[in-house]
């Protein structure tokens, strides 16, 4: 298995608040549109399949920072807000959690007959994904939810979460087709959840072998199987011997089944629900801090001509554009994406839903004003990432990490601050 890294996720339970979830699809189809708009419908494709920048995304968006229920949230709210647009934007979602999840045949079906994609094929590659994570990878986890992402040229990316009920812990898997040669030999892209030590992995590279084995014992008569089965394991010299010799197939979690050209990435989450200093780079952290409250207003004199913008909106529009325009080695750190607009649950912060709206308000105008030839916001959005690099690398500042969370805290009334419940 080819993994782009490996997490422990907490399994949680509930709903997604309405209030919460409609800003959720307003704000996460921006980024993606962003996205398109920037780098092109690929680009979504190979985002959506790394776990840590998506860990990144759901924390933007204001789901609880370690949580399990990202995935089924962002995947819901993409859902909601790309597929009205599809025909304009070229990208689908299909598939869900539950029920919704086996409807994504059907989906991908109906898509193909609207747009002309080989719908068999789509179908297919679904199956495939579910049947090697829930089948070929005995790792604990069954699946429950199944997210078929699709573009108009055909490209996919399937993101796909099992559970460990017992453990009450989550893995959630991600496949892109743009870097698939194979479904049943290292095929992930990534793989997030609960490290459980060894698993029996017939994807891995060296499991060929075990491959066509199983694929001949298929074709011999059962009777004859069980006879040669006896013979072998009656012998406990024999039986240690086979077993020694599969030992290889047990892939070790700690360290990807094949080196890959990208650095291995571990996402860890504590089932805590409080954040610690220790769960974000402080120095990255108080870069964006340093921007939005330093920063001269002739700086983003475009962007802060905004009737009403404040340092705590560029704040949140500074880790949004790094969201957008960041490198994978800027995501090792999901959770100080919830420094843009805090977690529902209160961790770190409650949402603060006037500096949300305001965050998609802003984003929103500078899409369309991009779409109409004038890129000065655009730009200016891309100009807040760039500077909070700068400051991070020439300044060094570093975050009072206590000192951030009492200033939320203080000011989450003035800025509409809410959690579930409330």
């Amino acid at each position: 298995m080819r993994r782009t890294g490996h997490a422990d996720l907490p399994l949680h339970t509930g709903t997604v608040p309405r209030w919460l979830a409609d800003r959720m699809r307003d704000l996460g189809t921006l980024i993606i549109e962003s996205l398109i708009l920037n780098f092109g419908k690929d680009e979504v494709l190979r985002r959506l399949s790394d776990p840590l920048w998506f860990q990144s995304f759901g924390a933007v968006l204001g789901m609880d920072w370690h949580s399990s229920g990202i995935t089924t949230s962002v995947m819901y709210a993409l859902k909601r807000g790309l597929n009205p647009r599809a025909h304009e934007l070229g990208i689908c979602v299909c598939g869900g959690r539950g029920v919704y999840s086996r409807k994504t045949p059907e989906e991908l079906l109906f898509l193909s007959n609207a747009t002309g994609l080989d719908g068999d094929e789509l179908v297919r590659s679904s199956k495939l994904c579910a049947k090697v994570d829930n089948t070929a990878v005995l790792d604990g986890f069954q699946l429950y939810q199944h997210n078929f992402i699709v573009t108009n040229s055909g490209n996919w990316a399937v993101v796909q979460q099992g559970m460990n009920a017992q453990a009450k812990t989550a893995r959630r898997y991600h496949w892109c087709s743009l870097d698939l040669n194979s479904f049943v030999e290292t095929p992930h892209t990534g793989v997030v959840g609960e490290n459980r030590g060894s698993i029996l992995n017939l994807t891995a590279q060296n499991a060929s072998p075990t491959r066509s084995g199983i694929l001949s014992l298929t074709k011999e008569e059962p009777q004859k199987i069980i006879v040669e089965s006896a013979k072998v394991f009656a012998d406990s010299h024999v039986q240690a011997a086979a077993l020694n010799g599969q030992l290889d197939l047990f892939e070790a979690e700690s360290t990807p089944a094949v080196e890959t050209a990208q650095d291995y990435k571990t996402l860890v989450m504590p089932e805590r629900h409080n954040l610690k200093a220790e769960d974000v780079d402080l120095k990255r952290l108080g870069a964006v801090l340093s921007q939005a409250y330093e920063s001269e207003p002739k700086d983003f004199e475009t962007l802060l001509l905004t009737p009403g913008l404040g340092p705590r909106t560029v704040q949140s529009l500074t880790l949004v554009s790094e969201v957008i325009y960041g490198t994978p080695s800027r995501f090792s750190d999901p959770a100080r994406f919830s420094f843009a607009h805090g977690g529902k649950d209160g961790h770190p912060f409650p949402v603060p839903l006037k500096v949300y709206d305001e965050t998609i308000r802003v984003l929103g105008d500078s899409i369309e004003k991009s779409k109409l030839g004038y890129d000065d916001k655009s730009q200016c959005l891309k100009r807040l990432h760039a500077a909070a690099l700068h400051i991070e690398k020439n300044c060094s500042p570093e975050a009072d990490f206590d000192a951030v969370i009492a200033h939320e805290k203080a000011n989450s009334k003035v800025w509409g601050g809410r959690t579930v419940g409330k």
